[in-house]
């Protein structure tokens, strides 16, 4: 079942009311409509009430999104629940953890990409929560991922079960997962940070970072297929996503390993990618736009997401002044009716869904924790 407009409107004016944000609390029906959000989290707050429109409680997923990018739904919301400091989306991350496993049980399918995600979402839910059922949940989704390893290539996992191609994102989310779980799990830490090592101690010498410090889609021939003996970069193209998760992968992993060339790499993937990815306003694009299709629209968000987590960890200028340019214009130039955003950042706004609506307030999001100094 969707919200209904008088939900979405509530929803809007409790999230300004209960954070403080847009310079005024929200109108009373006879005082007339609430002022345009000025703050980065005012515009987070009227976004996330438009990307619920979409969320089906039946499923536990977003209509007009696929299954991993309600993954990644979950997870903006999640964090804009932990910026805003509001609980009313508790029981949305409750519900996605029951019902959407009948879609899926236990998360998992044939995709290792699409179950790192969910594994991603419930960690994040979990550091928000503390609920236990959402880190076992991710421990469980990485013991399957963990079966994809193998020794074609010289170690990484496969995409999918069909053992087909071994792709970056397939292992950034292994390196990511393993990482974080890690640092949260003390009694299992050491399993954990060893497959988070191994991983990155094959990643980095897999070929799939480039000369310019990119990285490019996978391993063998340029159609996407890996086998043993052709395990060079196939130089597809270097997708944002591929450059953040991988930051996120290496702050969590900094964390409990001293070897400097961590921070190192991770500093020069984000300075490759904020400077050859963007275009002479500073805005991020892909190479699919301006018609990514389901999956390509969901890229970027999760470029600012990673990218914020390693400003978190290591500061830099340029970082914020990436991820706030990116919010403002998304919010000047890609904004359709209804607080609805686009999938070309720089706009103009041409259609909005879940996965574009998602992917956008990733960095509404991120601006907003800059914005609160966070």
């Amino acid at each position: 079942m969707k919200l209904k407009a008088r939900q979405v409107a509530f929803a809007l004016g409790a999230s300004w009311l209960f954070t403080g944000c847009g310079g005024s609390a929200a109108t009373s029906p006879t005082s007339g409509p609430a002022p345009a959000p000025t703050t980065q989290l005012s515009r987070a707050a009227a976004g996330i009430a438009t990307l619920q429109t979409w969320y089906n409680s039946a499923s536990g997923l977003y209509d007009t999104a696929g299954w991993w990018n309600s993954a990644n739904a979950i997870t903006v919301l999640v964090d804009y629940a932990r910026v805003s400091k509001s609980g009313q989306y508790d029981t949305v991350f409750s519900n996605t953890f029951h019902a959407a496993q009948k879609t899926s049980a236990g998360f998992l399918n044939n995709f290792y990409d699409d179950e790192g995600w969910w594994a991603l979402a419930w960690i994040d839910a979990y550091d928000l929560t503390g609920n236990k059922q959402y880190l076992a949940m991710a421990e469980s989704i990485f013991a399957d991922m963990s079966r994809g390893w193998d020794g074609t290539c010289g170690g990484g996992i496969w995409w999918s079960k069909d053992r087909g191609y071994k792709n970056a994102i397939a292992n950034e989310l292994f390196l990511s997962v393993a990482a974080h779980l890690a640092n949260r799990d003390n009694v299992n830490s050491a399993q954990f940070l060893g497959w988070a090592n191994k991983e990155w101690t094959w990643f980095a010498q897999s070929g799939m970072i480039n000369g310019t410090g990119l990285i490019n889609d996978g391993l063998g021939t340029s159609s996407g297929h890996t086998v043993a003996g052709s395990c060079a970069n196939n130089g597809q193209a270097t997708w944002s996503y591929n450059q953040g998760v991988v930051l996120g992968g290496l702050t969590e992993l900094a964390k409990l390993n001293s070897d400097a060339f961590i921070p190192r790499a991770a500093q020069k993937i984000a300075i490759a990618a904020i400077t050859h990815l963007v275009d002479n306003q500073g805005m991020l694009h892909d190479p699919c736009e301006p018609k990514c299709g389901a999956d390509g629209v969901q890229f970027k968000g999760i470029f600012v997401r990673n990218l914020l987590a390693l400003n978190a960890a290591a500061p830099q200028t340029s970082y914020k002044t990436f991820i706030t340019t990116n919010a403002n214009a998304i919010w000047q130039q890609s904004q359709g009716p209804g607080y609805k955003f686009g999938q070309v950042w720089s706009g103009p706004f041409d259609v909005g869904n879940a996965a574009s609506q998602s992917s956008a307030l990733d960095a509404i999001v991120g601006a907003a924790v800059l914005e609160n100094g966070k």
